[in-house]
């Protein structure tokens, strides 16, 4: 048996504060926390603690904010915490070697994907968009490369056809945190066992763009619905109704057919408005957003727009 372990834990997000909200219910000590320095948030823009911050002013535990862990002061004080693990979840900087090398046993990475699959910053958006019908979180013993290092933990979930990447970012986080106990149970109990990532596998999960978010009512209304749930709810994906920018958050394939033009609206009714998209497919519109205006159900859309026979992503 290992000694109670000193856990640092790096993160920012609310992805790696379900997992510290994890640590802390499972009793462990959790002797300082590192996240990115606050930044302006929300319309106002004002300076805004992160979720794992919060959580960590909540539960008393040093919070530590560095611009860069490349600094050698930064890492010293760090070393001076004397931590068996570190623990990182969704940080947001780069673990230079030095730091890699600080804690007793390592650093170890929780990653929204089944590794070596989807490597990289956008994993959850990836898979939905790809049509991937499972994913999971691996926590994997950190190296010097991007995701590269050994697989300890692997916990897998279905992709259900309406996830999008909110959701389906919920239901990781809470694995994430699960996985994150098993490993350091296992860890305490020397019953770590690691496996190597088979490299011939490995795909990369570039980060999302807000150009990826126009709407092609070309392809088909299967790929755009995967489209517009991996894109939800950043950068959401969009087109053009009568020259305005028209976010689409959500949509559902139709059982629907036509021959018409890619983009034109077929019909429109408060259960959703049918729109042609490629390979003579139909994608049903069910919750959208004008400018200037808030996300809102088609019925409440129909009140102020007679949308049917308007095409979609012209410029009229």
């Amino acid at each position: 048996m290992k000694r109670n372990l000193r856990v640092i834990f790096a993160g920012t997000p609310e992805f790696a504060a379900v997992a510290l909200r994890g640590l802390l219910a499972g009793s462990y000590a959790v002797v300082a926390v590192y996240c990115q320095p606050d930044r302006p948030a929300g319309r106002g823009r004002k300076i805004v603690p992160g979720a794992v911050k919060q959580v960590a002013m909540d539960a008393g535990i040093p919070v530590y904010q560095p611009v860069s862990l490349k600094d050698k002061a930064v890492q010293l004080e760090m070393a001076e915490l004397d931590g068996d693990v570190m623990v990182v979840a969704a940080y947001g900087l780069i673990l230079p070697t030095a730091v890699l090398q600080i804690p007793r046993y390592g650093c170890f990475n929780i990653h929204a994907s089944l590794l070596p699959r989807w490597r990289g910053a956008a994993p959850i958006q990836r898979s939905i968009f790809a049509g991937d019908t499972a994913t999971g979180v691996t926590i994997m013993q950190m190296d010097k490369g991007l995701d590269t290092g050994d697989m300890l933990i692997k916990l897998s979930c279905a992709i259900a056809q309406h996830d999008t990447s909110q959701t389906l970012h919920d239901k990781l986080a809470v694995l994430g945190s699960q996985a994150t106990i098993q490993m350091l149970e296992q860890l305490t109990n020397d019953a770590l066992k690691a496996e190597k990532q088979d490299e011939n596998l490995a795909c990369y999960a570039a980060k999302l763009s807000k150009s990826e978010a126009e709407i092609d009512w070309s392809l088909s209304a299967n790929i755009l619905d995967r489209q517009i749930r991996a894109f939800n709810p950043w950068p959401v994906a969009q087109t053009t109704y009568q020259g305005k920018v028209l976010r689409v958050w959500q949509a559902e394939v139709s059982q629907q057919s036509s021959t018409q033009q890619p983009g034109e609206i077929l019909s429109a009714n408060k259960t959703g408005i049918a729109v042609v998209a490629g390979e003579q497919s139909v994608l049903r519109i069910t919750k959208l957003q004008l400018p200037g205006g808030k996300p809102m159900d088609v019925a409440s859309f129909l009140n102020s727009n007679k949308p049917s026979g308007i095409i979609l992503g012209s410029e009229h």
